[in-house]
C-alpha cells in the first residue's frame, strides 16, 4: 500500500442524475476502469445499495478475470451498505487512503447522500440522454421556440452545492454528458444542442459528448468488460473500435488532473 492520502487530496468524480436510464452507471464504470488501466489509483463508491449496478458490473469483471485467467485492471470498490452519513464518511476515509480518484455513483433519485456527494465533487458528471425529457431535469424549454425559459430544480441543487464548495475554497467542474447521441444529423439533436449550449452559459456547466447508442454497452455488463478490453472480445468490428474512441474522447473531455501521457492517450485513438 502506498502513502495514505487525506480526503482533501483525492479528486472526487461524482456521477449524478435524479432520472434513471441515462447511462450513469455505465459511464461511471467505464471512467473508473479507463483511469485504472492507465495506472491511476482509483476507488469506486456505489451509493445505490438497492440496485448495486456499478458494484455488480465490477464483480462481473473480477469473475471474468478469474474464469479466463487474464489480467483485467479493476478499481477498488465498496457499496455504502449503511446508507447513512456515518457509513458514507467511513467509506470515503477507507477508499481515499491509497487512491488518487474516487468515483461516486449516486442513485437515480433524489437522495441525501447524492446531494452531499455533489457538494464534495471536484468533477460533477450529469449524463443525460439526448432528449428534451432528460433536458427538463436541468432546464425548462419553451414548446414553440425551444428556447430555455428557466433552470430546473436539479440545476438549483447543483448551484447550492457549488456555493458550499466555494465557501471552503474549492470549485465544482460541472460536466453534462450527452449520452446516446444518434449517429445521423437530426433536427431534434440540433435543437437539443442549442438548448444545452444556451443553458450552459446561464447555469455554468460544460457539455461534452458521452457514449453513443450502441448495443455493445448492454452486452458487456455480464462479463464486466469495457471498450478498453477489446483485445479480449471474441469478435471485433468497426463499431467496437468507434465505441472505444467515443470512450477515449469522453475521458479526455472530462479534463481530469493527470500527466500529459495519460491525457494524450485518451485524446488519440
Amino acid at each position: 500500500m502506498g502513502e495514505k492520502r487525506a480526503l482533501s487530496e483525492c479528486h472526487f468524480i461524482v456521477f449524478a442524475n435524479e432520472k434513471g436510464g441515462s447511462g450513469k452507471s455505465t459511464t461511471a464504470v467505464h471512467t473508473a476502469v479507463a483511469l485504472t488501466v492507465e495506472g491511476r489509483k482509483v476507488a469506486v463508491l456505489d451509493l445505490d445499495a438497492r440496485q448495486r449496478t456499478t458494484t455488480r458490473y465490477l464483480e462481473n469483471r473480477e469473475a471474468t478475470a478469474q474464469r479466463l485467467g487474464i489480467d483485467l485492471p479493476t478499481p477498488k470498490y465498496l457499496v455504502n451498505e449503511a446508507d447513512n452519513l456515518v457509513g458514507f464518511e467511513r467509506d470515503l476515509d477507507l477508499l481515499c487512503q491509497d487512491a488518487e480518484f474516487i468515483v461516486i455513483d449516486t442513485p437515480g433519485r433524489d437522495d441525501q447522500l447524492a446531494r452531499i456527494s455533489a457538494a464534495r465533487a471536484d468533477t460533477l458528471v450529469t449524463p443525460i440522454n439526448d432528449s428534451f425529457i432528460d433536458l427538463d431535469l436541468i432546464g425548462q424549454v419553451d414548446p414553440e421556440t425551444y428556447k430555455v425559459t428557466r433552470p430546473s430544480f436539479y440545476a438549483e441543487i447543483v448551484w447550492e452545492a457549488r456555493k458550499g464548495k466555494a465557501q471552503s475554497g474549492g470549485e465544482v467542474d460541472w460536466v453534462v454528458l450527452r449520452n446516446r447521441l444518434q449517429h445521423i444529423a437530426a433536427r431534434n439533436m440540433q435543437r437539443m444542442g442549442s438548448a444545452l449550449n444556451e443553458l450552459s452559459r446561464r447555469v455554468g456547466f460544460r457539455v461534452i459528448p458521452g457514449l453513443g447508442e450502441r448495443v455493445i454497452y448492454r452486452e458487456l455488463f455480464p462479463s464486466g468488460l469495457t471498450l478498453l478490453d477489446i483485445d479480449h472480445f471474441e469478435e471485433i468490428g468497426i463499431s467496437h473500435v468507434a465505441a472505444r474512441q467515443e470512450l477515449r474522447a469522453m475521458i479526455s473531455g472530462l479534463q481530469l488532473p493527470g500527466d500529459e501521457t495519460t491525457q494524450d492517450m485518451f485524446a488519440t485513438a
